[in-house]
């Protein structure tokens, strides 16, 4: 989701400034380049996660390690489940915010086993649970733990833990 009121892809930045069109085609493409220009250096830009099942752990430390590089603030507005949920921890605590529709989902991590079962991995779940923000893994000390059943993290009690984004809205969208 972009905050910025203008946005263009350089295909349709490339299209505007051909040479096909006369003068007010070159008009067009100047002020096409500026508003570009004037929104590169902005960091307006906010990241929604929603509807994300989790996958391969190493994909997502990768994943948030350039997001926490690029400073841009997350908006959870739904599933963040398995190993998206690390985005708790690579991400700064300030620059994530939830909505009420957020719901975080925790459970060990695992790997395949024989005949495809899955089959817990503990040194994998005790690195997941050990980057977890304090208050996270309080909450889910209070569940049991880490164990193959997923738990959700969701409503009051994650807006507890995080802020909501009617409070991040104003500082991300120029105000």
């Amino acid at each position: 989701m972009r905050l910025s009121p203008f946005r263009a892809s350089r295909k349709t930045i490339k299209s505007i400034c051909s040479n096909q069109g006369g003068e007010m085609k070159f008009s067009t493409s100047l002020l096409a380049a500026a508003l570009l220009f004037a929104d590169v250096g902005a960091s307006h830009a906010a990241v929604r996660i929603a509807g994300d099942r989790g996958g391969r752990i190493g994909n997502y430390i990768s994943k948030f390690q350039r997001l926490h590089s690029s400073g841009e603030p997350v908006v959870i507005d739904g599933l963040c489940a398995s190993a998206c949920t690390l985005v708790l921890a690579a991400v700064p605590h300030d620059k994530i915010c939830v909505t009420s529709r957020a719901s975080l989902g925790f459970h060990a991590a695992y790997d395949f086993g024989a005949n495809g079962r899955t089959v817990t991995n503990p040194e994998a779940t005790e690195m997941l649970y050990a980057n977890y923000p304090t208050p996270v893994r309080r909450w889910i000390d209070a569940r049991g733990g880490l164990t193959p059943q997923i738990i959700f993290l969701r409503g009051r009690q994650l807006q507890a833990m995080y802020q909501p984004c009617r409070s991040m809205r104003r500082e991300y969208a120029g105000g």
